[in-house]
């Protein structure tokens, strides 16, 4: 085999020239001068947000058991009484302080006011449905409803 100079050189002048070829279209690719430098980190922008502020109405007190959630809770005793009576006093009382656990949670989150003071349960329910309570008590076989309350 003999070496070829000439053919070499050629081969060699064809790759240079491809290379510069290649270098000049990635200058043409770079900087115009017509762009702003991005900067290092993004500036910061504003969000401002306003809610109207609630009326007394919606905003419930959780310190007070109104005549409304009174006669809720008589509603939801009504439909226990019978239930607890059945079930006897030990699983009617368990029934009995999930149903005022919910009644507190659904009225405006009573349960402190009822952990603060669980003679509130009588006294709603004896402005709002006396009859109920007492069935409820006769039922539970205990001396007013606050008796009755364990976990508040």
């Amino acid at each position: 085999m003999t070496f070829n100079g000439t053919r070499l050189l050629g081969r060699s002048s064809i790759v240079v020239a491809g290379l510069l070829l290649a270098g000049s279209f990635v200058a043409g690719c770079g900087d115009d001068g017509d762009t702003a430098p991005v900067p290092a980190t993004p500036t910061e922008g504003g969000i401002s947000l306003t809610f109207p502020s609630p009326t007394s109405a919606e905003v419930p007190n959780p310190d007070e058991v109104t005549p409304a959630a009174a006669a809720q809770l008589c509603d939801m005793m009504r439909d226990e009484v019978g239930k607890w009576r059945d079930q006897g006093t030990v699983a009617g009382r368990v029934s009995f302080n999930a149903t005022v656990h919910s009644w507190a949670f659904r009225n405006g989150g009573l349960n402190d006011a009822v952990i603060a003071d669980k003679t509130i349960v009588d006294t709603a329910t004896i402005q709002q449905c006396p009859d109920v309570r007492q069935q409820v008590m006769e039922a539970l076989d205990i001396d007013d409803l606050a008796s009755g309350l364990a976990g508040f």
